[in-house]
């Protein structure tokens, strides 16, 4: 398990142990968190799952596919540090990961 930290637009913080396997939106949903959606259940089909990922840990993640390059293109307000949080598979590597959501998803 990894503790996740995240950060709502309005500041708001919640961490929370996410599973190794799950992926970041899914332990966002699970503890309903304000700001991810996930409408697509994970499918990277959507785009309402779209996080910045805390500068500190841009390097640290598996670099992003294609398919989720393509569907930023969907996601509001799009940064050097948007990633898709149903794209970042948790394990222990990830203790400690901090992502804060947009300030609004399509």
């Amino acid at each position: 398990m990894a503790k996740v930290k995240y950060i709502e637009f309005d500041g708001t913080e919640h961490v929370v142990e996410v599973q190794n396997g799950l992926s970041v939106m899914e332990g966002a949903v699970r503890y309903t968190i304000a700001g991810i959606e996930g409408d697509c259940g994970g499918a990277c089909a959507c785009a309402t799952c779209h996080v910045y990922v805390d500068e500190s840990w841009v390097g640290k993640l598996p670099p992003m596919e294609e398919l989720e390059r393509d569907m930023l293109d969907f996601a509001f307000d799009v940064k050097e540090n948007s990633r898709l949080s149903c794209q970042i598979k948790v394990d222990d590597k990830l203790d400690g990961l901090v992502v804060r959501t947009p300030a609004r998803q399509y």
